[in-house]
Order: structure tokens, then sequence, then C-alpha cells
């Protein structure tokens, strides 16, 4: 449950990441998409620990 709940965090952050940075540029878009996967997963899987462990 917590890899789900932490990909699906990272595909999120990552949609909104690539929304953001698609209005700069193709590159820009994979970076911050990239980034903001992370940064996604990492408080996705923070957040399960904190609430439903």
């Amino acid at each position: 449950m917590r890899t789900i709940v932490g990909w699906l965090a990272a595909s999120i952050l990552g949609s909104v990441g690539w929304w953001l940075g698609a209005r700069v540029g193709l590159v820009t878009a994979v970076v911050v998409s990239g980034v903001a996967g992370g940064v996604g997963l990492y408080y996705g899987y923070r957040w399960f620990d904190r609430n439903l462990r």
C-alpha cells in the first residue's frame, strides 16, 4: 500500500511539474517533472508512514 501511495503522489506531482515546465520548453518540462516526481515519491512515502502505519 505504501508503494501505491508513493507512486500516486509521484505521478500527480510529476504531471503538475510537466505542465509547469512545458510553459518554458521541452527540456525544462522533463527536468521539472523528474524533480517534482521525486519530491512526490518522498512525501507520499512520508505521509503514509506518518498517517497510515
